[in-house]
């Protein structure tokens, strides 16, 4: 009876994704053409921040218990699976067109941002220290990278230096309503998340998977959710940079401002044994900008999104096996 409730539960969070998912890119494509602000400048901001939503809450709870394999396993996890999973569904959807400044700035940034954490969390390798640890002083250089990173999108934004590329047929609603879409669209994204995350890891505890398992998979899948839900709405309908910001943008929030945060409150111990889960990550990075220049110049082909959805299914057959 308790599995059918739990089952029943995450439909239900499914249900509130996708509608979510609706809202938050009706609520971003009209901002976007009502104040001449690139869907570029959105995604990476706005849409990436309301979607990794999920991923602050589970990962502040998660730091207080002092779970700390949960929460590396979770931000890994997400990473990896908005990089391969979420990209690989929208590209497959409708391959994505991506803008120069992404291809020569953000995605550099982001691929950049994973070796840094990388040396920053391996202290007994790469400084000899007694213990692998991100502490107050990483977080609070995380934290002054995400700054520096949203000073940078916002200085483009003023500088026009993203193309403004709203089609007309994108309809544009009053401020309130707009607000409203936006906010609606977090909401459903969070609550659709949580419903789907808290029930299935009460499933995958009944099967007694590790701390280490369940967040390189469910929690990272559950927390993703609303990325996946969002890109995929947004491909859908042709909205590329909503769909590349997204992704992009999510992945650089929660490797600076949720990891920031989570260690200036609490230094956080890091399991060498992800390291693995970082060379993946790292490896689709790189494979993502060299992407950019295969076949269509500045283009995610379907053919490269299908490589990346076939990349993460070979990966998640592994962590299984490993467990």
């Amino acid at each position: 009876m308790e599995l059918l409730l739990d089952t029943a539960l995450i439909i239900l969070g499914f249900i509130l994704l996708i509608k979510g998912a609706d809202f938050m890119v009706n609520g971003a494509s009209s901002f976007a053409k009502r104040f001449n602000v690139s869907e570029i400048a959105i995604g990476l901001t706005i849409v990436a921040m309301g979607t990794s939503a999920p991923e602050l809450v589970v990962n502040l709870v998660s730091g207080a218990q002092g779970l700390d394999d949960a929460v590396f396993g979770n931000l890994i996890g997400s990473n990896i699976f908005n990089l391969f999973l979420i990209l690989g569904i929208a590209g497959t959807i409708r391959p994505l067109i991506v803008q120069s400044e992404t291809v020569w700035k953000e995605i550099p940034f982001s691929m950049g941002l994973v070796i840094v954490l990388f040396i920053m969390v391996n202290d007994t390798f790469f400084f000899g220290s007694d213990e692998n640890t991100s502490g107050f002083v990483d977080g609070f250089i995380l934290l002054l990278l995400f700054v520096s990173f949203i000073y940078y999108v916002f200085y483009n934004v003023k500088k026009n230096n993203h193309l403004i590329d709203v089609p007309d047929e994108i309809p544009v609603h009053n401020n309130w309503i707009t607000l409203l879409m936006i906010l609606g669209g977090i909401t459903g994204l969070v609550l659709g998340g949580k419903l789907v995350v808290d029930n299935a890891v009460d499933i995958a505890r009944s099967f007694n998977l590790s701390e280490k398992l369940i967040g390189l998979t469910i929690l990272a899948a559950g927390t993703s959710l609303p990325e996946l839900a969002t890109s995929a709405v947004a491909a859908y309908r042709n909205r590329a940079d909503i769909a590349i910001g997204n992704v992009i943008g999510s992945n650089i929030f929660n490797l600076t401002f949720i990891l920031g945060i989570n260690s200036v409150v609490s230094p956080l111990v890091f399991n060498t044994e992800m390291n693995f889960d970082f060379y993946v990550l790292i490896g689709g990075s790189i494979l993502l900008f060299i992407f950019m220049f295969t076949l269509k110049s500045k283009k995610l082909d379907r053919w490269e999104a299908i490589l990346f959805l076939a990349t993460f299914l070979a990966y998640m057959v592994y962590i299984f096996i490993r467990k």
